[in-house]
């Protein structure tokens, strides 16, 4: 099978909800990354064969096929087609793997993946609010499946945490950790090569410099009786990531240095009452695939969407935290929906070369109770 490569990979810093990034247009903030992005390698814009980008709530500044208004915006040629896709949290997760496939199925040999959210502007949730009724409301074959059981992230979240026996202390402990990971990251600037400034924000505004178990034990739950609370929850922030997916024929042509190889993709689905509990069979599935174990991936990044998101996968599959989100997580880092898969692969990716390691495997949960798994070999 033809190989799918990875060339370059770049984000944004993450802005805070209202803050250094919440006055810039979403479709400005994907002209940065792919502008950024084409600035680092040797290829004509004019090569790319598609632009898919990732975005959720497609509404107001995000709608219009927000891939191709980015990638106009950058002013790149009208000749380049983009695609926006929502696979929810891991929409750009799901755009690298589209390019991914195109380019091994020999359809494609330039194509750029990744994704943009400004939740500041278009506050989460705004397109199940757009029209009448939301999902699932007078869905008559949603509702004899399922019935009028709530459907919530916030209560997937404290329902993994009862079923998977993690208590608050637990998590608020995974939180810290999260944080000080990120902090750290920062000062050491391990984000520095894979960040692209914008405004003059250089640096993600997230992680919580003041944060403290003892701040972290007052919060109140976020649902009467809950065990989650917002220190618990990944931060609303605002971003674009994105990544060049090559064929080996344009590596050989255009004389590129391949930086990884996609090893393997795919998604998965679960419980979507559960919701956030699909990366368990997804991982599983992918490994088996693969023919690959735990102990064959040196570095893992799993979406901390939720703590208990995170600890489940974890027990679930026996694997040592010591490898997973080494520089932090979305608790402290934030979680720009439509931009996090392709943010998460970008980590991922400068970390294997900082760290020397050959294989990491990306996953993260997804609205609908879905999970994509991707994994990557350093070159």
């Amino acid at each position: 099978m033809a190989e799918a490569y990875i060339i370059e990979a770049v984000r944004t810093p993450a802005g805070r909800r209202g803050g250094g990034l919440s006055h810039v247009h979403p479709a400005d903030l994907g002209a940065h990354v792919i502008t950024a992005l084409l600035n680092r390698v040797d290829v004509d814009p004019t090569d790319v064969d598609d632009v898919i980008f990732g975005c959720v709530d497609t509404v107001g500044p995000q709608a219009g096929d927000i891939a191709r208004t980015s990638w106009l915006a950058a002013g790149f040629p009208e000749q380049v087609p983009g695609v926006t896709v929502d696979r929810q949290c891991g929409s750009s997760q799901q755009a690298l793997h589209f390019a991914a496939q195109a380019v091994m199925s020999g359809t494609a040999d330039v194509v750029v993946a990744g994704g943009v959210q400004n939740m500041s502007r278009v506050p989460i949730g705004s397109a199940m609010t757009a029209g009448p009724g939301g999902p699932f409301e007078g869905c008559e074959g949603w509702q004899h499946r399922y019935g009028a059981e709530e459907v919530s992230q916030f209560r997937a979240a404290d329902l993994i945490a009862v079923r998977w026996d993690l208590s608050r202390r637990d998590m608020e402990e995974f939180a810290l950790q999260s944080h000080l990971r990120a902090i750290t990251a920062i000062k050491e600037g391990r984000f520095d090569r894979e960040i692209a400034p914008v405004d003059g924000v250089a640096a993600d505004e997230c992680p919580r410099t003041d944060t403290s178990a003892e701040k972290m034990a007052k919060l109140p739950p976020l649902r009467p009786g809950g065990r989650t609370t917002a220190a618990l929850s990944s931060q609303i922030s605002d971003g674009a990531s994105a990544v060049l997916v090559v064929s080996e024929r344009v590596v050989r042509e255009h004389r590129l240095t391949p930086r990884a190889r996609v090893h393997h993709l795919s998604a998965r689905g679960s419980d979507p009452i559960y919701m956030l509990t699909a990366p368990i069979r997804a991982t599983r599935y992918a490994l088996d695939r693969a023919g690959m174990s735990i102990s064959n991936i040196d570095l893992f990044e799993i979406n901390e969407a939720f703590a208990s998101v995170a600890l489940a996968w974890a027990k679930e599959l026996d694997v040592d935290l010591g490898r997973v989100n080494v520089n932090g997580g979305a608790l402290a880092l934030g979680h720009p929906i439509g931009a996090t898969g392709t943010k998460l692969l970008t980590t991922l990716l400068h970390e294997l070369e900082r760290t020397g390691g050959r294989y990491g495997l990306q996953t993260m949960c997804e609205g609908g109770g879905q999970a994509n798994v991707t994994i990557i070999e350093r070159l």
